[in-house]
């Protein structure tokens, strides 16, 4: 099992925070509505002798998009423990990080540091499974970058002399994602708060627009991908999403990748929801980087046994190499994460690796 220092990703990253449900095995369902408590109550007391594993994703990859990867994902976990295992697409983050939480689902897919967060306060068996490394193979460089962006079109109302910043997105029509995400949520708005320090901002001034607010119109796109196609259906003036899920729809076309002042361009063959507005731009006006979300577990309802298989098989070269997980962004394979060097891994990390999400301000 490959397991990393973490100790320089965690003090630039602190640095950087100062300044749905329905089962089937291998088809899906999905669904807006919470799991009941009595749903919660008969999946705790099943534990770990269930022979069946539930696996939530989040909005972004409950797409049809990823149909392949979370097949693929379902699949190594029947290889590792010899389970049948089941999939949960949400369309909301708060409905998958609560199955997660009270135990309906075992593992939560692609999580996000805020999500997995909320999930461990609200059940403290919840734990880290695994997390993707960055391109180094190690924790160091385990991260991804959270936009602000505007429409290529506009981006010149937010020059600061030879980059861009957020100086004049109040009074802007905005779009998140959801309050639970963390590069689509937490991370914008605290860089809101700081930047905007005079303005004696609390996350709840934040939340609605109107003629007195900071904004005057705030949208949520309920994924990653809902915020960015707001910004470019021109619901939104600016929108926050990261790069991770808009990897597979769009490209860098100007300036350099993750960085403040690059352009991206959807892509000709988009699909939905971005099919109708192939070849429109946008601009990134503040990129931040986050830790890396996890694959979690509830280890109420996952036994330690089938933890450790997991683990195993999901740290090995078997995983690394598998396309439909690390995907090569020319070989027309829609896998869960671009695998941007040969060193691309999953690591185990513990608990303490996301403390600086969790003391950001909320």
């Amino acid at each position: 099992m490959r397991t990393k220092r973490m100790g320089a990703v965690l003090l630039a990253f602190a640095m950087l925070c100062s300044a749905a449900t329905g089962c089937s095995s291998s088809t899906e369902n999905s669904t807006s509505a919470g799991s009941s408590d009595t749903a919660a109550s008969s999946a705790k007391s099943a534990g770990s002798a269930s022979d069946t594993i539930t696996l939530v994703w989040y909005p972004n990859e409950s797409a049809e998009d990823y149909q392949a990867a979370r097949d693929e994902v379902g699949k190594l976990i029947e290889k590792a423990t010899g389970k049948k295992v089941e999939q949960k697409l949400t369309t909301d983050y708060a409905i998958a990080i609560e199955s997660l939480s009270n135990g309906t689902a075992q593992i939560g897919c692609c999580m996000g540091g805020e999500g997995y967060c909320q999930a461990k306060a609200a059940n403290d068996a919840v734990n880290p499974l695994f997390v993707q490394s960055g391109e180094s193979g190690t924790l160091d460089d385990a991260l991804y970058y959270s936009f602000f962006a505007v429409r290529e079109a506009d981006a010149a109302d937010y020059k600061s002399g030879d980059s861009y910043s957020i100086d004049n997105i109040k009074g802007k029509k905005m779009s998140f994602v959801s309050n639970s995400s963390t590069s689509g949520f937490k991370v914008p708005t605290n860089t809101i708060i700081s930047h905007f320090a005079d303005d004696n901002l609390i996350v709840d001034d934040l939340l609605e627009g109107g003629s007195n607010a900071f904004f005057s119109e705030v949208l949520f796109g309920g994924s990653h991908q809902g915020s960015a196609f707001n910004l470019l259906s021109g619901k939104s003036d600016v929108s926050a999403f990261c790069d991770l899920e808009l990897a597979p729809y769009a490209t860098c076309t100007d300036g350099t990748a993750n960085e403040t002042g690059s352009v991206y361009t959807i892509n000709a063959d988009a699909s939905a929801p971005f099919d109708t507005v192939q070849g429109e731009k946008y601009t990134v006006i503040q990129s931040t980087p986050v830790l890396n979300g996890p694959f979690a577990y509830n280890g109420d309802t996952l036994s330690s046994e089938d933890v450790k298989a997991i683990q195993d098989l999901f740290t090995s070269d078997e995983v690394s190499n598998d396309s439909l997980i690390f995907y090569a962004k020319d070989a027309g394979e829609q896998g869960l994460y671009e695998k941007k060097s040969d060193a691309m891994c999953f690591l185990t990390v513990d608990d303490a690796w996301y403390d600086p999400i969790r003391n950001m301000q909320s």
